[in-house]
């Protein structure tokens, strides 16, 4: 019985961890497209322009 139960709570900690995993995917994603957008929008403000849309890190 403990075995099973065993069993039972490594698969629902694996498939949770799964899905978080998928989500985090996604969410990179996102990240990404926005970071390639910004970055094309900087390079569109002209060559005199050195500001960064992101501002000064």
């Amino acid at each position: 019985m403990g075995v099973i139960l065993l069993v039972l709570l490594l698969a629902l900690v694996l498939g949770g961890l799964g899905f978080a995993a998928h989500v985090l995917w996604w969410i990179a994603v996102v990240v990404f497209i926005a970071w390639l957008i910004g970055f094309g929008v900087s390079r569109g403000e002209g060559a005199g322009s050195r500001r960064r849309w992101y501002g000064r890190w």
